[in-house]
C-alpha cells in the first residue's frame, strides 16, 4: 500500500523556506490531507503490525504521534513549525520516553527510525546497568548480531564520566556502563516513503530491533 505522495515530502521543503503561521495558514487544507491524515493512516496500520507481534502495544496514533509545532519557549530558533512528522510506538506512546520504545521521523531529506532508552529515570537507569553488570556477554551477544549491527550499527547515547562501584572496575571492559542513554537508529532512503512496501520494510526493521528492546524492557522490569 502506498501511504505518501510525493506532495509529502515536497510540503516540507517548501516549509523549510516558509516557516512561517501565515504561509502554513494557506497550506494548511494541503497539510490537513497530505501530510497529517498521510501519517495518521500509516501510523495506525504500523500500530497494528506491531500489536500482532507484541500485544502490549495497544494504543492508537493519537497517543503515538508528536505534535507538529515546535516548543519554542527556550529555543532561540523561533520557527513555528517541525520539518517532519514523527512517533514513537510503545505501551505508553509519546507520554513515556523511557520505555523502549520504536521511534520514527519522516522529513523531507530522510526517514529516520530509532529504537532504545532515551530518558531512563535514575531507578530505570540502575536497573540497567545491574542487568548489563550481571551478564555482560549477553548485551554482546545482542548488539554484535550480524543484522543488528548492518541496519542500526551500534548503541549510542550520553554518557557518565565517573561511575561508582561496581560499576567503575566493571567499565573498563564494559564501556557501555558510563552510558545514561541506550539508543540507536538507521537512516533509510527517503524514496522509500514514497514507494508500495514501506510498512512492510519499516516492520522488517522493527523485527531486528526487537530483541535488544526486550533485553531493555526486561532490565526495566517492564
Amino acid at each position: 500500500m502506498k501511504y505518501f505522495s510525493k506532495d509529502y515530502l515536497d510540503f516540507f521543503k517548501e516549509l523549510a523556506a516558509n516557516n512561517n503561521k501565515d504561509w502554513f495558514d494557506i497550506n494548511r487544507k494541503r497539510y490537513e490531507q497530505n501530510i497529517k491524515k498521510a501519517f495518521e493512516v500509516f501510523t495506525t496500520d504500523l500500530i497494528s503490525e506491531v500489536h500482532k507481534i507484541d500485544p502490549k502495544i495497544d494504543i492508537t496514533y493519537k497517543d503515538a504521534i508528536f505534535r507538529i509545532n515546535r516548543d519554542i519557549r527556550f529555543s532561540k530558533d523561533k520557527t513555528p513549525y517541525k520539518l517532519n512528522r514523527s512517533a514513537i510506538i510503545s505501551p505508553n506512546g509519546r507520554k513515556d520516553k523511557a520505555f523502549p520504545g520504536l521511534y520514527y521521523e519522516i522529513g523531507p531529506e530522510s526517514f529516520r527510525i530509532y529504537g532504545g532508552v532515551y530518558m531512563p529515570d535514575k531507578e530505570q537507569l540502575l536497573s540497567i546497568r545491574e542487568r548489563i553488570f550481571e551478564d555482560p556477554e549477553k548485551l554482546k551477544e545482542l548488539t554484535e548480531n550480524k543484522a543488528f549491527e548492518k541496519i542500526f550499527g551500534e548503541i549510542r547515547g550520553e554518557e557518565n564520566k565517573i561511575l561508582k562501584p561496581p560499576f567503575k572496575d566493571a567499565a573498563k571492559t564494559t564501556p557501555i556502563l558510563f552510558k545514561k542513554q541506550f539508543y540507536w537508529y538507521t537512516e533509510l532512503d527517503v524514496n522509500l516513503v514514497l514507494g508500495d512496501d514501506l510498512l512492510e520494510k519499516t516492520v522488517e526493521v522493527y523485527l531486528v530491533n526487537k530483541p535488544l528492546m526486550d533485553y531493555f524492557a526486561e532490565a526495566m522490569d517492564f
